[in-house]
């Protein structure tokens, strides 16, 4: 059975010597990504060895979390799929870069807290490069500049193995988030890396950045 996450402000620890891959699938499907996550998922409980974090992004599309209200979807139009993660519905684009870390927390102090913090702290070390401040926002979990939310989270846990992840929004896209309300908050909350930092953005550095990150997080 898959569990919620809740939030709290433990951070995780990484596995010294920890074996970790990390495998970009570039722009790819979101249900193609599910059902590879899932076999992953399976791959990890059989052997831990075959932990993974993926890197991608996805074609426009709305997935519904467990927690998600009807009014949370109001005038999307596009792909829509219901999921088996925390979270209320949230949008996914070719502008995001999505994190799906495929980890076992038994062996990690099966803290599921501590997991989401270092989920949060991944984002918050990514945009002090670019000279801005992320923060928590209290009882909502993601990341904030300011009043306007940056990153959302929403995993889901297998046996203590975990799939879903996190969406960074990277480049503006006028046409993301519209017709929904995103994790239960107005469209106009969410905000890109590329407004906030006023300068030019790339999907391929903003990569770069994450993969050293990740793996001094989980490994």
């Amino acid at each position: 059975m898959d569990l919620l996450v809740p939030s709290s402000l433990t951070p995780a620890l990484p596995l010294e010597g920890r074996d970790l891959r990390i495998d970009d699938w570039g722009l790819i499907d979101y249900k193609e990504a599910l059902d590879r996550q899932l076999a992953l998922v399976d791959a990890v409980q059989a052997d831990p060895a075959n932990e993974t974090i993926v890197i991608c992004r996805h074609p426009p599309v709305v997935t519904l979390g467990r927690s998600t209200k009807p009014e949370d979807v109001f005038g999307w139009k596009g792909q829509t799929y219901e999921i088996q993660r925390g979270g209320r519905a949230t949008y996914h684009g070719p502008n995001q870069l999505v994190v799906y870390p495929i980890l076992d927390l038994s062996s990690r102090g099966r803290d599921l807290h501590g997991y989401l913090r270092a989920l949060e702290n991944l984002v918050i070390e990514v945009l002090r490069e670019f000279g801005l401040e992320g923060r928590r926002e209290d009882g909502a979990t993601g990341v904030w500049v300011g009043e306007r939310k940056l990153a959302s989270i929403g995993v889901g846990i297998k046996k203590w193995v975990t799939y879903h992840g996190l969406a960074l929004n990277v480049l503006n896209d006028p046409r993301a988030f519209q017709g929904i309300n995103p994790c239960g908050f107005d469209a106009q909350t969410m905000i890109s890396l590329q407004e906030l930092a006023r300068r030019d953005v790339t999907i391929e550095h903003v990569t770069a950045l994450l993969r050293p990150k990740l793996l001094a997080a989980f490994r």
